[in-house]
């Protein structure tokens, strides 16, 4: 008996962002403040529905983009990483790394609800914002919801999500 698995593909250039950031490693090692242009794909596994396709690719391209233009040309900021410290204060966000400190205004910045601004993390983030997207704008909840962040030519992360 065979069994049929059906899933969908979007990485096109308008679901590019351009960002600065800079993550923590090693436990005690920082990176200097640099920028990528981020390439995100995205794909969705799942049954075929009553018009025979997993799910409308003009649709999961449009969430995406969303997504992505809220993290376009801005600092990207890990608020919950143990050792860098992010501090709305009126129009600018402080941030602080040991004797480091930076200081944004704050409407360049996207402080994200994650531990560190890597591939994977943003992976993660963006494939959490879509899978809420995707049911609360299209009551659809794939099967598995895979996200790849591209950060250059070679070298980029991915996130599965199996949705219930």
């Amino acid at each position: 008996m065979s069994t049929e698995r059906y899933q969908v593909r979007v990485t096109k250039d308008h679901l590019i962002f351009s960002s600065g950031h800079f993550i923590t490693y090693e436990g005690n090692q920082c990176e200097r403040l640099h920028g990528h242009n981020y390439r995100t794909a995205v794909e969705v596994e799942g049954p075929l529905d009553p018009n025979h396709y997993v799910f409308d690719f003009i649709a999961l391209k449009r969430r995406t983009q969303e997504i992505t233009a809220d993290l376009d040309h801005r600092m990207m900021l890990p608020r919950n990483n143990s050792v860098i410290s992010v501090q709305e204060k009126g129009n600018r966000v402080e941030v602080r790394y040991k004797e480091k400190e930076w200081i944004f205004p704050l409407e360049d910045c996207v402080i994200l609800p994650i531990e560190n601004t890597t591939a994977e993390q943003l992976a993660r983030y963006i494939a959490g914002r879509l899978a809420d997207a995707l049911w609360s704008q299209h009551q659809y909840r794939p099967e598995y919801l895979r996200v790849e962040v591209e950060e250059c030519l070679g070298q980029s992360a991915q996130c599965e999500m199996r949705l219930p």
